[in-house]
């Protein structure tokens, strides 16, 4: 069994303990954290350097966390008392166009895997940000601007390598260990330290997207959701009401009015772009329009980082078809929050309703859209407040049950069991047959039959 001095001698100054120089930075994620520091941080080069960290974990009777992209709302990537396994290092890519497969190191960002199969003309569906870990967005969904088109993340993965709680490293795939496979595709990081992920890939040269703003109202939130519903399968958007902050690509007339930001992607033939967004520019005349042809890369650059400390509260739901009562609830809720608050939907269907639902163990393919309530604060005394409104939009809107666990900044076993209903007691089972100890709990967990929770 390794021990932490056999990890200190392998890694030498890249095992941080809390008095280091780089701890501070080292533990910095996109949001901002309260509570207790990891016990260390273990920057890793390789796959056997993970696999070092994870027995060395276990000798001293840690949990361990994994970090890459830093991006988790439930501050997953800096566990309090946990080994921290930093795999930003892991950060290779290789494209193999003939055979339209990619593969990625376990700390490669998703902005930074997509430009370089970008240079093939090819791409993997990802979210709607490129800085995000392409793991840590792989595992839990992958829900993004070429998902009706090519289905989720989790539906692209043809391989993974992972460690497990004991320390040994597998390949699985559909036949090598299919149960882990399958609980992988969906339930997080629940099963080990994935080191490496093979995806396919999909040939998109250019994709026509970007930007419309309009004024909100019921019917046209619901209009802009039904067209993307109704249209091919190679449109993709996000629909998101909001009272517009002072961002640089919104004029300044609009800041601090409610908006509805339409951000769109048609991934099929560039040709046919003008008659997929018609049914998008017919809902109404766009305050701002900002549509033209990109390389699909250039819409992952997502929105400016909001300004530091920021304390992100969000609760995600999936829902059929909307009415205007639901935007008519969402809009009462947005003039009530008195802080940054945002409802942003989702449309789904096409590939990612077309696979099968016991597939992969993301548990929502039947669904319509899904909607994800809110809020951001800048002091952590006003978590409590944002939490509350958070409740009460949802609450207001409709929204209860099912989550998505990407989306999801709380963890408790009532969220878990939100997050992957019909699907939890099988992903206990392979739990309880690859990580019986719960090593690997800073996650929505998962937790092993009669084994100890997080």
């Amino acid at each position: 069994m390794t021990t932490f001095a056999d990890l200190e001698r392998l890694v030498a100054d890249r095992l941080l303990r809390p008095d280091a120089t780089d701890f501070a930075e080292a533990t910095v994620a996109q949001f901002a954290r309260t509570g207790d520091p990891p016990a260390a941080v273990v920057r890793v080069r390789s796959t056997t350097e993970v696999a070092a960290a994870v027995r060395a974990a276990r000798s001293a009777g840690l949990p361990v966390a994994v970090r890459s992209g830093g991006h988790s709302y439930a501050l997953h990537s800096a566990g309090p008392g946990a080994l921290v396994i930093d795999v930003r290092a892991l950060d290779s890519v290789a494209i193999d166009a003939d055979r339209l497969v990619g593969r990625a190191g376990g700390g490669v960002t998703a902005g930074a895997y997509s430009r370089v199969a970008g240079k093939h003309g090819l791409a993997t569906g990802f979210g709607d940000i490129g800085t995000v870990g392409v793991g840590g967005v792989a595992l839990g969904g992958g829900i993004g601007f070429l998902s009706r088109r090519d289905g989720l993340t989790v539906d692209n993965i043809q391989s993974a390598e992972i460690v497990l709680a004991d320390g040994s490293v597998l390949t699985v795939d559909a036949r090598e260990h299919p149960d882990l496979f399958w609980a992988l595709r969906g339930g997080g990081g629940n099963f080990g330290v994935v080191t490496g992920l093979t995806f396919r890939l999909h040939r998109t040269a250019v994709v026509t997207g970007g930007m419309l703003a309009f004024a909100p109202s019921p019917a046209r939130l619901v209009a802009a959701v039904d067209a993307v519903l109704d249209a091919p399968d190679g449109l993709s958007a996000m629909v998101n009401l909001l009272v517009a902050p002072p961002l640089p690509f919104l004029p300044p007339e609009l800041h601090g009015r409610p908006v509805m930001l339409v951000l769109a992607c048609w991934s099929g033939a560039p040709q046919d772009a003008e008659d997929a967004l018609a049914p998008l520019r017919a809902i109404g005349q766009p305050l701002v329009e900002a549509l033209d042809t990109h390389s699909y890369p250039d819409l992952l650059r997502g929105p400016p980082t909001p300004p530091q400390p920021a304390y992100p509260v969000m609760r995600t739901g999936f829902t059929g078809r909307l009415d205007e009562r639901f935007g008519e609830a969402a809009l009462r809720s947005l003039a009530t929050a008195g802080m940054f608050a945002a409802f942003n939907l989702r449309p789904l269907g096409g590939a990612i309703g077309r696979t099968p639902p016991e597939a992969t163990a993301f548990a929502h393919r039947d669904r319509d859209v899904m909607v994800t309530v809110s809020a951001l604060v800048q002091d952590s005394t006003a978590v409590p407040t944002a939490q509350d409104w958070v409740d009460e939009a949802s609450r207001a809107v409709g929204l209860s049950g099912a989550g998505y666990v990407n989306f999801m900044s709380g963890a408790t076993p009532e969220d878990v069991a939100a997050a992957y209903p019909g699907v939890l007691d099988r992903l206990r089972e392979v739990k309880a047959a690859y990580d019986p100890g719960n090593v690997f709990r800073f996650n929505h967990n998962v937790t092993p039959p009669g084994g100890p929770a997080g």
